[in-house]
Parts: C-alpha cells; structure tokens; sequence
C-alpha cells in the first residue's frame, strides 16, 4: 500500500488537515461521507478549476498537473494525508503520487467489486470520463471482481459539466441524464443494467436526476463512504484540533470560484483560497 502507513498519534500535529483534492466539486461527494465518518477533523478542499476537466486530457498531461500540485500543496499545508478525491486522477496518477510524497495518499477507484455482489441481472453499468474508463486499471478490476458478470461502460463528460454547473447554480440540460442512460442502455444487453457504477466522484452530486433518467430497478454505487472509512481507519489515534475554519484552495482566479461559493459554505468550507 505504499505510503498507507499509520502514523502515530503523538507524531501528528492535531491541527494538520486532511487534504482532500479534486479537479472540481465532484471530491464534494467525498468530503460529506468523510464529515460523517470524522466530523472533528480540519479539512482543506483543494479544486483544480484551472484544469478542470481531467477526463478530456492525456494520461501524461493528469499525471504531470496532479503531481505538481499535490507537491506544492503538501509542502504548503502539510497535510497529514491526501485523499485524491478524484477517479481520473486516481487511476492514472495514484502510483506515482505514492512514489513522490511521504505521506499517506488514499486513492478513489470505481466500485466494481460492491456493484458486482449488488447485481441481481449480472449486468453492470459504469459511467465514467472517457480517461477513466479507458485505464488498464479498471481492466484489472473488472477481471478481478466481475469476471463472470457483463460490464458495459461508457463515458460520460457532460455529467461533469452538469454537476459542476449544478452546484454553481446554473440551469442544467435534463437531455445530459437521458443521453447518458441511453448510452449504456444501447449497448447490446444493455436493458438488463440494473446497478450502475458513478465512477467520477462528480456523478452522485446529480445521483437524483440520473435515477430519473434510467427509472425504476435500478441501484446506484460509488466509492465515497469507502473512502471516508478508509481516511478514519488510517488516521485512528490521531488527534484533531480545528486551529482555523475549513477552507476550499483553487487554482485559477477568484471570478472561477465565486459562484461557488454558496457550495463551499454549505460543505463546512468558509474560507476560499485561490493558489
């Protein structure tokens, strides 16, 4: 696992933060499991609205931004772990961020093993951006979970910008959902989905309105509360202390972030900094 080590309670200062990055709001969904789970712990969201998307880029270009920053942030906040809260980022950078940082990184993966014991069909739906769904990684958990399953994927980048749009308090085009229910219903035994996988964390942010657009019968599964679990375990002992309140940290200018602001604050985040 890497850097997944414990650390010992009395060798962490109690004010350093969890460090949660995203391209976008789509760690959101993270950050509300992880509230749950350790409602006590100081928390930096770090949102790269600069980059923004990451499903559209190279592997090479994802891997080269997420480790960039991440070096500059853990040098700034040192943070006592880094959750990559975000799947694209994940699945193409996690190794090497690990290989970088000496600090415990805790990935996000699409959650192909829980909806593979969920499925009743043994038809699986993952919607995906169009670098995630492409990574050899989601080959391997695939082979290793749902081997004897159909897994149909198909990437779907305008549910990111709804969700961004979403949570900015921009109208959203209800034909975004339709079209991405339709492109995994259309696939041959597609009409025999009934547990779809949202493996972008942006996906359960409009969770409601996919459900609308696929209708009954059928079970959505993501990875935030996993990995909410998984922050608690590796940080259990530790102890926290809130020196300031919780704030968001973007890239870009202060105009990318200022819509969402209403969010933030919605999400504990009172403070915005722009990096």
């Amino acid at each position: 696992m890497g850097q997944l080590a414990h650390q010992s309670g009395s060798a962490v200062d109690p004010a350093a933060p969890i460090l949660l990055f995203d391209s976008g709001v789509g760690g959101l969904s993270v950050l509300a499991e992880l509230r749950q789970a350790l409602p006590q712990a100081p928390v930096i969201y770090a949102a790269d609205l600069k980059g923004l998307p990451y499903g559209t880029k190279s592997e090479a270009e994802v891997a080269a931004r997420v480790c960039g920053l991440l070096g500059r942030m853990s040098e700034r906040f040192r943070p006592r772990l880094i959750c990559i809260a975000c799947n694209t980022a994940s699945t193409i950078a996690l190794a090497m961020v690990r290989d970088v940082l000496e600090v415990p990184i805790v990935g996000t993966v699409p959650a192909i093993k829980p909806a593979a014991e969920l499925t009743r069909s043994g038809t699986i739906g993952l919607l995906g951006t169009a670098a995630t769904i492409r990574q050899p990684y989601v080959d391997r958990l695939e082979a290793k979970f749902a081997a004897d399953k159909l897994l149909l994927r198909h990437a779907a980048p305008e549910l990111v910008t709804a969700a961004e749009a979403k949570l900015r308090g921009e109208p959203v085009d209800s034909g975004v959902f339709a079209r991405a229910a339709q492109g995994l219903r259309s696939q041959p035994g597609g009409e025999a989905i009934d547990t779809v996988v949202l493996a972008c964390t942006h996906f359960p942010l409009i969770e409601d309105e996919l459900a609308q657009a696929f209708g009954g019968g059928v079970r959505f599964v993501h990875g935030a509360a996993g990995i909410a679990r998984r922050i608690a375990f590796l940080t259990k002992g530790q102890p926290f202390k809130r020196s300031n309140s919780d704030c968001a940290v973007v890239t870009g200018a202060d105009t990318d972030a200022a819509p969402l602001v209403p969010t933030f604050s919605r999400f504990g985040l009172s403070r915005i900094e722009v990096l």
